[in-house]
């Protein structure tokens, strides 16, 4: 039995998500057991509580020794508010989890994996489970979570080292205390809701801050506004032009993003995910 904590370092989520995965790990994933935390919905304005109580929730996901994953139930904005007091309080039962969520949470995933925690992982989130797509976005993790590997970006390959991340999330992060060493990774990015600007903005932070890293893959880039004038640039001619200014080899498509096509993307070198949680990570 793999047990499964949930909590919501961001924003809210609603019973009627809850109810949703639930119902999906009953009837498909008998093998799995989740658990929500209360705080998940709560509110403190835009926040699933104030920044003490989304900690505090946090917290007592990670350090507590019966549950094997630690699962993310919503991203928004909030986590980079919380992620150097959490990393600072794990203790050892934290560092033997695996942590799952994306977008806001590349916060966390990403302060875990700079200080040694668990297993940082890039996938969908329990907020996605009413709809068809997400269900499947859902599964794909799960399957992770019992050993299944079809749901891991087709890139992944066990042999360079990887890492995914919200662009704007990463561009935040950079130059940061929570910034991991990505030296010799390949990098995935993926963005929504962001201006073709925007996007050409946050690869220019991006290409003067990221260190020597093997490569990166450009996810999906979706719901772009409509500005007043083009940019004149689409979005993997951007990428190719910062990374080509930065000298770090463009690598093409990733099979990541704010959609149902969302692939599993671990942090590191990819271990076999059944046993995951069960790998004590070394001190870095």
């Amino acid at each position: 039995m793999t047990n499964i904590a949930i909590c919501a370092p961001a924003t809210p989520i609603t019973r009627e998500q809850q109810a949703a995965l639930e119902a999906l790990v009953a009837a498909e994933y008998p093998a799995h057991r989740v658990t929500f935390h209360d705080q998940c919905f709560e509110r403190a304005g835009h926040f699933a509580g104030d920044d003490l109580r989304r900690l505090t929730a946090l917290l007592e996901c990670a350090n507590d020794p019966a549950f094997d994953v630690v699962w993310f139930a919503k991203g928004g904005y909030g986590s980079n508010r919380i992620a150097e007091a959490a990393v600072a309080q794990m203790n050892v039962s934290a560092r033997a989890k695996t942590y799952v969520g994306f977008s806001d949470a590349g916060y966390l995933l990403a302060a875990l994996y700079r200080n040694g925690i668990g297993q940082s992982v890039h996938g969908s989130m329990p907020v996605s489970a009413r709809s068809d797509g997400g269900k499947e976005a859902i599964r794909r993790v799960l399957n992770w979570l019992g050993g299944d590997t079809s749901g891991v970006e087709p890139s992944v390959d066990g042999v360079t080292p990887m890492a995914a991340f919200n662009l704007i999330t990463l561009a935040m992060i950079a130059g940061t205390p929570m910034m991991p060493d990505l030296t010799g990774h390949v990098v995935m990015v993926e963005e929504v809701a962001e201006h073709l600007y925007a996007i050409d903005r946050m690869f220019f932070h991006l290409a003067g801050t990221l260190p020597r890293i093997a490569g990166l893959r450009l996810g999906a880039i979706t719901d772009v506004p409509e500005n007043y004038v083009e940019f004149g640039q689409g979005e993997e001619d951007i990428a190719r032009f910062w990374c080509a200014r930065a000298g770090i080899p463009y690598l093409g498509r990733a099979l990541i993003g704010h959609n149902s096509a969302n692939r599993v993307v671990p942090f590191g070198l990819a271990s076999p995910p059944a046993q995951a949680w069960r790998r004590a990570p070394k001190s870095k």
